[in-house]
């Protein structure tokens, strides 16, 4: 199979992935993806929760801002979605998701939907980075210690399916030195993806997930691949700006702002390669070292 067959199969697995198929009166059902991890990846349900949620509304209102909780961890199996129809306004609707796996509820979210309107103007800059070509893939890095990890674990370093990521200046994964919090990648669908707003909304905050939560262990030289430490994803928010592609490249700014209480918050800026600022992201998450005996 050719690169490019590749990318495209595994595009397509992603967007089917994105398809929920109803069950009645805003219930939706998805499948799950395994992609290494031992639980269900958080950003695979964000990005399913705004599908569910877009399923309630119209095309020309999209998700401007959610709010996410991860309340358990999931398996690999299917996710049931409910979705409330808390408001409808003029110009902005409000959802309410809540994802289940059997009696048990993993995942809730509450997330604003907008029409297009005009107003007042601003962002912050983009940081005078590195731009993509030239620069060495993560799943090249991340292949390339593959022989040192337990075998439960080799699948999990490869990423997300369907995006290829490529950081500007990259750590060494099995022994980093501590150093600042901030991290550049650059981030982008393999293949060309559909015309559809929406989607590319639910696939950022897909792709946004992931790498985010270690930037809060970057300061204190811990990596996740020696087993060195615990974490877990408690929330997930997110702010969308302006309208942009995923199949275009993004770069992804993020860093950690604060860690104590065996928690770590991390905070992430979109933009794209022109320097438009077009999304904006929050996370905390449970950290804790692995004590040695």
């Amino acid at each position: 199979m050719t690169d490019s067959n590749h990318a495209r199969q595994q595009v397509d697995q992603l967007l089917q992935l994105m398809e929920l198929q109803p069950v009645g009166d805003d219930h939706f059902v998805a499948q799950s993806d395994n992609i290494g991890t031992l639980a269900v990846f958080g950003g695979q349900v964000l990005g399913q929760s705004l599908q569910a949620a877009n399923l309630t509304l119209p095309d020309d209102r999209p998700v401007h801002s959610m709010h996410a909780y991860f309340l358990l961890p999931g398996e690999h199996a299917p996710i049931d979605y409910e979705v409330t129809r808390v408001r409808d306004g003029r110009s902005f609707s409000m959802r309410r998701v809540v994802a289940r796996q059997g009696d048990k509820i993993i995942f809730e979210m509450n997330a604003s939907f907008q029409t297009a309107s005009d107003g007042i103007d601003h962002q912050a800059p983009m940081p005078q980075v590195a731009g993509p070509d030239g620069l060495a893939t993560e799943h090249s890095q991340r292949q390339a210690i593959v022989h040192h990890l337990p075998r439960y674990f080799r699948d999990k370093i490869l990423g997300p399916r369907g995006f290829e990521y490529r950081p500007v200046d990259p750590a060494d994964l099995m022994d980093p030195p501590p150093r600042e919090s901030t991290t550049s990648i650059w981030v982008r669908a393999m293949a060309p993806l559909p015309d559809d707003v929406r989607l590319h909304r639910s696939l950022l905050a897909y792709s946004s997930d992931h790498d985010l939560l270690p930037a809060a262990i970057a300061p204190h030289g811990l990596s996740i691949f020696r087993g060195q430490v615990r974490m877990a994803s408690l929330d997930h928010a997110m702010w969308f700006h302006r309208d942009f592609r995923l199949d275009d490249w993004l770069l992804y700014v993020f860093d950690s702002p604060s860690a104590s209480g065996a928690r770590g918050l991390c905070q992430g800026r979109f933009y794209t390669q022109d320097g438009k600022l077009v999304a904006s992201v929050m996370q905390e998450g449970m950290i804790r070292p692995w004590l040695k005996a």
